[in-house]
């Protein structure tokens, strides 16, 4: 119990000096800053949501005494919280019972949380910090962009050798694109802290479940409907449109983890196989506008069911029958 207790600790501690290295204005404190849910999430994953919890709380009181409690309520909210929560999905489970003779019942398997509604509750959580760091700038639309227009103007200002006013186009296009680019940040980074720290577990021994099929990860039929609800509400204008495009954002980008999936799985019988998926990594971080056909291929996959009609045409064929 006393290495469980200090194993906690230890996480909060590492999550928390994390998080506060924003203060030092280094360029590494937003590397640092990204990462401050893996402590919390190895913690969550390896010795149980107990564990991820109690490093939660002791991270908060850490903050909250050297720097401020709203800091700390905003880290638990945003930090802890989300990694708690997709730590303790990660490792939810149910037993069930296999094969339908006697013999055959005692035979108990796990059936684990499906990998496609993590990453909807992943969206979720990236929806809910988006919205919620943008409506700290104000209470509708208009204060939301009034204040980013005068925080964008006095950055370009402080950066070139003019003043900027708010009505320059480049202003415009930063507070256009602005929630796009922190909503992909909040899912993009809280999918790959759970994989890390998942990573991590495995390779120490410490996570006790299998090691998923990343490959076969699928969302559910009705992600495509609320995508196209969400697209449509985009268009609109006043805070729905702002939601519209953040719910939009976050699940393009797990259409696009999706279309990551199907690369894995098409490639399979490659030879090379490494090489090609190492050259197309390198494709999708070089150039941005892969990732457009990237989700278009996870949207493809969802209409046409791709991976399964590959996996169907690689089955060998039925015995005859006698």
């Amino acid at each position: 119990m006393m290495a469980f207790g200090l194993i906690a600790l230890i996480a909060g501690a590492a999550s928390a000096l994390m998080f506060a290295s924003i203060v030092s204005g280094a360029l590494i404190s937003l590397v640092l800053v990204c990462l401050a849910p893996l402590p919390l999430m190895l913690a969550a994953i390896a010795w149980g949501p107990l564990c991820g919890a109690i490093g939660g709380l002791a991270a908060m009181l850490v903050i909250g005494g050297a720097l401020s409690m709203p800091l700390a309520l905003g880290y638990g909210l945003a930090i802890a919280l989300p990694a708690w929560w997709l730590g303790h999905l990660a490792m939810l489970g149910r037993s069930v019972t296999g094969g339908t003779t006697v013999a055959d019942a005692a035979a108990v398997e796990v059936e684990w949380y499906p990998l496609g509604r993590i990453l909807l509750w992943i969206a979720a959580l990236a929806t809910l910090l988006t919205a919620g760091s943008l409506l700290s700038l104000g209470t509708d639309a208009s204060a939301i962009g009034d204040a980013m227009r005068r925080g964008f103007a006095r950055i370009f200002s402080l950066v070139g050798d003019t003043t900027v006013t708010e009505s320059d186009p480049r202003v415009s296009l930063m507070v256009a694109v602005t929630p796009v680019l922190v909503a992909a940040s909040q899912m993009t980074t809280l999918t790959l802290n759970l994989w890390l720290a998942a990573k991590v577990a495995a390779v120490s021994g410490k996570l006790h479940r299998p090691w998923p099929d990343l490959s076969s990860t699928s969302l559910p039929p009705m992600t495509l409907v609320a995508l196209c609800v969400a697209l449509a509400f985009s268009f609109s204008g006043g805070m729905a449109g702002i939601l519209g495009v953040i719910v939009t954002t976050v699940l393009m980008v797990a259409y696009a983890l999706i279309g990551l999936a199907v690369l894995h799985t098409i490639t399979r019988d490659l030879a090379n196989r490494g090489f090609w998926l190492a050259a197309a990594y390198a494709i999708i971080f070089m150039f941005s506008v892969s990732l457009v056909l990237l989700t278009a291929l996870g949207l493809a996959d969802a209409v046409f069911g791709f991976r399964e009609r590959y996996l169907r045409s690689r089955q060998p064929p039925p015995l005859p029958t006698p």
